[in-house]
């Protein structure tokens, strides 16, 4: 792997920066009561070169969209040979989201996000922009039409995943139950 230039290491702590303060003042004040102009002052940037990194304010919290969507889809295409699709996305879940979950600012951010409806919309409309492109990753697999109902059905599960299990005493399990029942069905 190439290892990235100062431009491109000064690009993702300029956008680090900006999420972490962004994330900082909202657990603070609340998301509603933090500027644009607050995020860019506390990261010590201008306004424009914030809105260079982020569109908005909600891309601000969800600032791994973008990487998500492209492991979401790395996961299906990069697996190892002779491994399912179910199995590579229940492997990527497993490493990607339950690390999140033991995240120490984890249970404030979920109950900012929850009780914010511009974040809420937000984080939809991110889910199902993830959710169209990985089931386009699983059809393109399993060559059949983008329009392929069962693919869009497993797409959207697989992401569904997080929220069904969050709160719950053992995410882990939770996580494996539901991978379970989409590899072999309701028993």
């Amino acid at each position: 792997m190439e290892t990235p230039g100062r431009r491109e290491r000064k690009k993702a702590a300029t956008r680090q920066a900006l999420a972490d303060a962004a994330l900082k003042l909202f657990l603070e004040r609340g998301f509603d009561q933090v500027s644009i102009r607050d995020i860019a002052e506390a990261a010590d940037v201008s306004t424009t070169t914030l809105f260079k990194h982020f569109p908005g304010k909600e891309a601000l919290v969800f600032d791994e969209a973008q990487d998500r969507e492209a492991n979401l889809i790395a996961a299906v295409r990069q697996r190892p040979e002779g491994q399912s699709v179910v199995e590579a996305l229940r492997e990527y879940v497993l490493a990607t989201w339950l690390p999140l979950t033991e995240h120490p600012q984890y249970s404030e951010f979920t109950a900012l996000v929850n009780s914010t409806p511009a974040l809420q919309e937000y984080g939809e409309r991110m889910w199902t922009r993830h959710a169209v492109a990985l089931g386009v990753a699983i059809a393109d697999d399993t060559g059949v039409g983008h329009d392929d109902a069962a693919c869009r059905a497993l797409a959207r599960f697989v992401l569904d995943i997080p929220a069904l299990t969050r709160g719950t005493p053992d995410p882990r399990k939770g996580v494996q139950e539901i991978f379970d029942l989409l590899a072999h069905g309701w028993r």
